[in-house]
């Protein structure tokens, strides 16, 4: 199953590789059991350290877990990780070892008081580009924690399940037959709503801890952050880097073409050579961090108790995804309700979906979605699609799509189990109209992610963090760059422009008075 090439690669990847690691399959009468076992033989065989077993157990579709030494570790696998997920079952073997990138301390602490036991289900698809990001987190919640158990399930093998809970998107999140989340997730906003389901104990589940003092604190770890960090920490300064995740917004683009110097790269991967450049300066980066406030004499507090102060705070959050607010929108999500066409589309195969955005990241949508869905129907607020001509001439062509302009959504209607049509208003005219959908995807444009400085800092009406020509915001000693503030056009070399030019601001400054 594996080419030559990916197993030299494996090779290298586990030669780290300490204890030893059990894949431990179940036997299965299915006919893809032959498909695993062919997958873990040939991972097993990358590394002495790796044994693919059989487990004793039976199983009616392909199923394995993962120990270590002779022992559980809480992760399950069922279905054949391949796709997307293969790097989920690879990471697996590693964390199990204690190798490869896991939460540091203040994170593995939060992990370990919430309070067990916990037995996690996730749905995903193998074409699912968001499943991984949640599979994996889970997975390291495990095994940061004495009581959690985690199963990664394929819904192409067990259809029952899928039906029985109502899913219709991808990663579905299940506690005890409930699903507790659904769709795009990040580590933080997980492990949030695990500590509210689940509740926390201990003693370190609410202490404060002081992280330090540092002459420059960056926030953000995306394009602005990452640059601001590296040139602070040019200058010879005290520098941390606190981030959600490490590329932030540019995880979630596809293809970039427009980076200056290079002609095609992705998301992940520019996040991930953002991430190696930083660490290659003396930065203290704190992944899987979200503040909290800042305040005007530059005390950072962030959510989970840990603080830390600076003599410059610099804001580089960026923006996310915004939502439209109606009625039926976050109740169904992952039943009929969705952001990303690339993971969820393949649920809408040959069915009626909408898409609610004019701009160019909806009629896009809307393409991709015409290939898989029955009929796609866009609705747009304006009385045009602000869409490049490109675009909106190849939407158009298009025999199974439908524009609706002028197009008020006021709601995302049910059934009590998933959605069912959208309502809108007609802006011409203000009557109600209704469509009939199976599913509703969302692309309305960005929110800047500064909802923690609303209080600190001067914001405009669109929550964009207000700056001058350098990045000074309303109150000295804190700066801001990238698509969090008021410079213009969004886009990833303007963001490391900016963030250079804010962090060189601030040396500037710090020089002037003297530090």
């Amino acid at each position: 199953m594996l080419d030559l090439e990916m197993k030299r690669q494996l090779e290298a990847v586990f030669g780290a590789l300490e204890g030893t690691v059990e894949l431990a399959y179940k036997e299965s009468s299915h006919a893809q059991q032959a498909e695993l076992l062919g997958m873990l033989s040939d991972v097993a065989s990358t590394s002495s350290k790796i044994q693919a077993i059989g487990s004793g157990e039976s199983s009616p579709m392909p199923a394995f877990r993962i120990g270590h030494n002779g022992k559980p570790t809480g992760l399950h696998f069922r279905g054949i990780p391949g796709g997307h997920e293969f790097t989920s079952l690879i990471l697996a073997i590693l964390n199990a070892d204690g190798k490869g990138k896991m939460p540091d301390e203040g994170i593995a602490a939060r992990v370990r008081a919430l309070k067990g036991p916990i037995r996690i289900r996730t749905y995903i698809s193998l074409t699912c580009e968001n499943c991984p990001d949640v599979v994996q987190a889970l997975h390291q919640m495990a095994l940061l924690h004495p009581d959690f158990q985690h199963e990664m399930i394929d819904g192409a093998f067990a259809q029952d399940e899928v039906e029985s809970l109502g899913i219709q998107g991808v990663p579905s999140v299940v506690v005890d037959g409930k699903m507790i989340h659904s769709g795009r997730i990040h580590f933080l906003d997980l492990l949030g709503k695990l500590e509210a389901h689940f509740g926390t104990g201990g003693a370190t589940a609410s202490q404060p801890r002081d992280l330090g003092k540092f002459d420059v604190v960056v926030v953000g770890g995306g394009p602005a952050g990452a640059t601001a960090a590296i040139y602070s920490a040019r200058k010879g300064l005290k520098t941390a880097l606190l981030a959600e995740r490490m590329g932030g917004q540019v995880m979630d683009t596809k293809g970039i073409e427009n980076m200056i110097s290079t002609l095609y790269t992705e998301g992940p991967q520019l996040a991930e050579a953002l991430h190696k450049h930083v660490a290659s300066y003396p930065v203290k980066i704190l992944e899987r961090r979200r503040v909290k406030t800042i305040s005007r004499d530059r005390r950072v507090e962030l959510e989970g108790g840990e603080f830390l102060s600076a003599d410059a705070v610099i804001v580089a959050t960026g923006a996310k995804w915004r939502e439209l607010g109606v009625p039926g929108e976050k109740e169904y999500i992952g039943r009929g309700v969705a952001y990303c066409p690339h993971c969820d589309g393949p649920f809408y195969k040959g069915k009626a979906v909408a898409v609610v955005g004019g701009g160019n990241s909806g009629v896009e949508a809307a393409i991709d979605l015409a290939g898989i869905a029955g009929t796609v129907t866009l609705f747009e607020y304006n009385d045009a699609l602000r869409a490049d001509k490109v675009l909106v001439d190849k939407l158009l062509s298009l025999p199974n799509t439908k524009v609706v302009t002028h197009a008020r959504t006021q709601e995302l209607v049910s059934d009590g189990q998933k959605i069912v049509a959208l309502e809108y208003v007609d802006r011409r005219t203000e009557k109600v109209e209704r469509v009939g959908v199976d599913g509703v995807f969302i692309q309305i444009g960005l929110l800047p992610n500064s909802a923690f400085v609303k209080d600190t800092v001067e914001l405009t009406k669109f929550g964009e963090i207000v700056v001058d020509g350098r990045g000074h915001t309303s109150v000295p000693g804190i700066y801001a760059a990238g698509d969090v503030t008021t410079a213009p056009y969004k886009q990833i070399v303007i963001a490391m422009g900016e963030g250079a030019k804010v962090a060189l601001a601030a040396f500037e400054d710090r020089m002037r008075q003297g530090s």
